[in-house]
């Protein structure tokens, strides 16, 4: 006997938010969670970009003043260089996850999702429903049972997170780069910030600040607001993200880097795109959005990490970006999903290029 029409795998926030997007979608809804406890804390720079923002929207989801802090673009720094660029339409939100996950979860409960926790669920025999969906994140157990894991090794890296009690000192996240890391600080509160630091290195948070001298003596004698959490980061991609009458979403289904900032993102859009191809009995449109959903954040991907693996690229790079500020704000609109015109498509690598060169 089938009991629901969905059911999903993972209480986290990219199986919360397939429950909202499914009960929109009018599907009778269950979530099974290992764990038997929440909300669920994890280790991420825990800043909600512009399309993370509409995303949410789109399920319904508004961030509460309270719960989140606007910001209003981004930072990077190096050294000396460092360069900005401000969204153009929206602001992004700083949100600790406990917070973001115990929204998501009054959301879903209100929409009619039934949640059960400490229910682990490590094959799809043990639930019975239409459709399965597996968000049970990066190490996917579902995954793997069903024969969806990728064959290939995939790149990790190492993320450490703490929060301060401390008045942001700007209205933009900044990104402090440095050989073979990068530290994330982002405003979740009036007077909190939280700093992800992300490398190749599985050091300890207190011995990975250092490695960023200004940022270190800015926080230096500022009281913590939370412990110290430690994670992988991994970038994965899989061959498929369907299987007969089952569909990976969020981390599960692949994930890019961290320094993205668009994991929540993805999952979001993601949940969105599921629900609609469940409603109409058909994954394969999902499977085509899926890739859709993930090409500019590859692209994206693609170039960070190569400025986290060569110093000098990155450095010419943020210079070049600091003197065409205004190019940097549009790359910056593109990287949120906005169009890119062919002349200023043309334009932008022209103009930046030539101060690679030049700087």
């Amino acid at each position: 006997m089938v009991m629901w029409d969905c059911a999903i795998v993972g209480g986290g926030p990219a199986g919360l938010a397939a429950a909202i997007a499914a009960r929109r979608r009018g599907l009778k809804t269950a979530i099974f969670e290992g764990l038997a406890v929440g909300p669920i804390d994890k280790c991420c720079g825990e800043g909600l970009m512009p399309d993370a923002i509409d995303a949410l929207r789109d399920l319904g989801v508004i961030l509460p003043p309270p719960a989140a802090a606007p910001f209003a673009g981004i930072r990077f720094l190096d050294g000396d260089a460092r360069a900005e660029a401000l969204f153009p339409h929206q602001k992004g939100a700083g949100v600790r996850r406990t917070s973001l996950h115990a929204l998501l979860e009054q959301h879903a409960r209100e929409a009619g999702a039934e949640i059960f926790r400490g229910a682990p669920v490590r094959d799809v025999s043990e639930v019975s429903a239409r459709w399965i969906v597996a968000a049970d994140g990066a190490q996917s157990l579902l995954r793997r049972a069903v024969g969806l894991e990728a064959a290939r090794a995939c790149p990790r890296r190492f993320a450490a997170r703490l929060h301060y009690r401390l008045e942001p000192w700007t209205d933009l996240v900044e990104v402090h780069w440095t050989r073979g890391a990068q530290a994330y600080v982002t405003p979740v509160a009036d007077d909190v910030v939280g700093v992800a630091i992300v490398s190749r290195d599985p050091r300890r948070f207190d011995e990975l600040l250092p490695l960023f001298p200004s940022l270190d003596l800015r926080l230096r004698g500022a009281e913590h607001a939370s412990t110290a959490r430690g994670g992988v980061t991994v970038s994965r991609q899989l061959p498929q993200v369907t299987k007969v009458n089952l569909a990976l979403v969020g981390d599960a289904s692949g994930s890019v880097d961290a320094v993205t900032g668009l994991g929540l993102s993805l999952a979001f859009q993601q949940a969105a795109a599921l629900a609609d191809a469940m409603a109409a009995g058909d994954l394969a449109p999902y499977a085509a959005a899926h890739r859709r959903i993930a090409r500019m954040p590859r692209v994206m991907e693609a170039l960070m990490l190569a400025m986290d693996r060569h110093d000098h690229f990155r450095r010419r790079s943020i210079l070049a970006l600091q003197a065409e500020h205004g190019h940097f704000s549009r790359l910056l609109a593109v990287h949120q999903g906005a169009p890119l015109g062919l002349s200023i498509g043309l334009r932008i690598p022209l103009a930046l290029g030539w101060r690679f060169l030049t700087v």
